[in-house]
């Protein structure tokens, strides 16, 4: 099984590859679309490889991994990254060249990513967002996912405080079953009104 390709109306989700680290530089060099990425972008060729060994080919080594490639079917070029992690969290994350944003890209790959993991037999996923960021918390609705909870972290390795909404999705019955690790782990937290 490991990644199997997907597609949407517009959209190809595949495996990354070599051939992809430059697009891959493009994207992960870009200060705005990494304002709210958990690390500092890129600064030259060397780290994107390194980026790409650690996150993509060794998870393509994994019995089962869901880390893909955005393109669009017209060219098979990569737009940006979508993945869920398959540790306990299931965590949901995306990011997209900044000339894609607002044309519901992300929301269209996440639905077939989704329906995937669900076939596969995932229980749940989790996302979370800074709170600064309400673009993302949008697109985590729009994919059925639940506010759950907030909490405060000392985020690294940028070092700073953000506060975090962590959404979740549930594939079986029990939809009263929350994730729970950020709140036990973070003594900030809280549940707002939204």
């Amino acid at each position: 099984m490991n990644t199997p390709k997907l597609e949407t109306a517009r959209l190809i989700l595949r495996k990354f590859t070599e051939a992809d680290i430059e697009a891959l530089y493009l994207l992960l060099r870009d200060e705005e679309v990494n304002k709210f990425l958990p690390w500092y972008p890129m600064k030259n060729i060397e780290e994107i490889k390194k980026f790409y060994e650690e996150r993509y080919a060794a998870k393509y080594a994994q019995p089962q991994a869901y880390a893909y490639a955005i393109c669009l079917k017209s060219n098979n070029d990569s737009i940006g990254y979508i993945n869920i992690e398959m540790e306990e969290s299931h965590d949901f994350g995306y990011g997209l060249h900044k000339e894609f944003w607002h044309k519901g890209i992300v929301t269209e790959a996440g639905e077939i990513l989704i329906q995937q993991v669900k076939r596969d037999g995932i229980s749940y996923i989790t996302a979370t967002h800074d709170v600064n960021n309400p673009h993302s918390g949008r697109v985590m609705q729009k994919l059925g996912m639940k506010y759950c909870y907030s909490y405060e972290e000392h985020w690294q390795p940028k070092n700073f405080p953000v506060v975090f909404r962590m959404y979740q999705l549930n594939f079986n019955e029990d939809d009263t079953f929350v994730y729970k690790k950020y709140w036990n782990m973070y003594h900030n937290h809280f549940v707002e009104n939204l």
